[in-house]
């Protein structure tokens, strides 16, 4: 239960197209076709009100690598790089190889809701400050921050004229009806002037292994900036990657929906469990299919290790920089999730 991609099948057109592609048999070297182009500036205005020209589409085989060319991009050694924790490990790991410094900031918790903490971000920020990685919908705790909380970051980040990596790979599973995925970028042309917007359909669509993401950046000094960085070291797409991407976003309107509303189930399920288990407690899961499950009132002092030996694998905490904390996966069959969160229940109700 803790690699971050769904045990369900991909949607069916996106099956059928990459089996037209192949059939095609020539499996060259390609480009974004123009017609998957025109797909995702028509999703992000449908989908999110976001005016788009398509020449600030930066196309990238994963969304990691966004987060490393994005590091390596803005400042110079030694600076550093803002975060919120708990976070996705790679949000700490592509600072350090980007030679800077990674500052994680802890968010905020209370009656039961994760946010930003715009004090310890404040206390936070040195001169060397260039760069603040932001993830929304936010993996691990689930949060789909809305416009005045990105407002307020995007004030903080023009105030000490910092770049904001805006990772928004989860933009399409949001649980929560009430909850809309906002972009960053999206909220004026200053904000977007400083920001870089990391997208895929690979979370949504469970495409992950097809290495198809996108970068948004509409300063131009900036898109060159990241070009730049990505020459002779970052590959380009694959051809089934791009044929993925557009069948996605072209047809998978009825999957999606369909996903969600059985996520939605899981989520119920999942919230329900947790917080019914002894010493274990959990947000409700606005987007994503994570939870960020708090372990810290449970005793054990491997958690994650607990777990794992009763059967069920969770992410460690720690490599988040959430220690005290386990993520599960609940993009699966829900017999398997109530196996796992059965599991669970009789490893801790046994006598230790």
């Amino acid at each position: 239960m803790w690699v971050a991609d769904m045990d369900f099948r991909s949607p069916p057109a996106v099956i059928e197209a990459l089996h037209r592609r192949v059939d095609h048999g020539v499996f060259g070297y390609t480009g974004a076709p123009q017609e998957l182009v025109e797909a995702v500036v028509r999703h992000l205005q449908e989908d999110y009100g976001w005016a788009i020209d398509p020449g600030w589409l930066v196309w990238l085989p994963g969304l990691v690598v966004g987060l490393n060319v994005t590091c390596r991009s803005v400042g110079e050694d030694g600076d550093d790089v803002l975060t919120f924790t708990p976070i996705y490990p790679p949000f700490l790991t592509a600072p350090r190889h980007s030679n800077r410094n990674p500052v994680p900031v802890s968010l905020r918790y209370g009656e039961g809701r994760w946010g930003f903490d715009l004090e310890r971000l404040e206390a936070a920020v040195t001169p060397r400050s260039r760069l603040l990685l932001l993830c929304n919908p936010h993996n691990p705790v689930g949060r789909v921050y809305g416009r005045e909380e990105l407002l307020e970051v995007a004030t903080f980040a023009a105030r000490h004229d910092l770049v904001i990596g805006s990772d928004e790979i989860h933009c399409g599973l949001v649980l929560d009806a009430e909850k809309r995925h906002v972009p960053m970028a999206s909220l004026s042309p200053d904000i977007a002037a400083r920001t870089i917007t990391l997208m895929a359909p690979s979370k949504t669509y469970n495409l992950p292994g097809l290495g198809c993401a996108f970068a948004v950046i509409s300063n131009d000094e900036l898109r060159r900036r990241f070009l730049r960085v990505m020459t002779g070291i970052v590959p380009h797409v694959n051809a089934l990657g791009f044929t993925a991407a557009l069948a996605a976003y072209r047809e998978g309107g009825p999957w999606l929906a369909a996903l969600l509303d059985y996520l939605r189930g899981n989520s119920d399920l999942v919230t329900q469990a947790i917080n019914g288990l002894p010493g274990l407690a959990m947000a409700p899961v606005e987007a994503t299919y994570l939870a960020w499950i708090d372990v810290r009132k449970s005793g054990l002092p491997h958690p994650a290790a607990f777990f794992e030996e009763a059967g069920v694998g969770l992410s460690e905490g720690r490599d988040f920089a959430g220690p005290g904390f386990l993520r599960l996966n609940f993009g699966c069959p829900r017999s398997l999730l109530a196996t796992a969160l059965e599991r669970m229940d009789r490893a801790l109700r046994r006598p230790r």
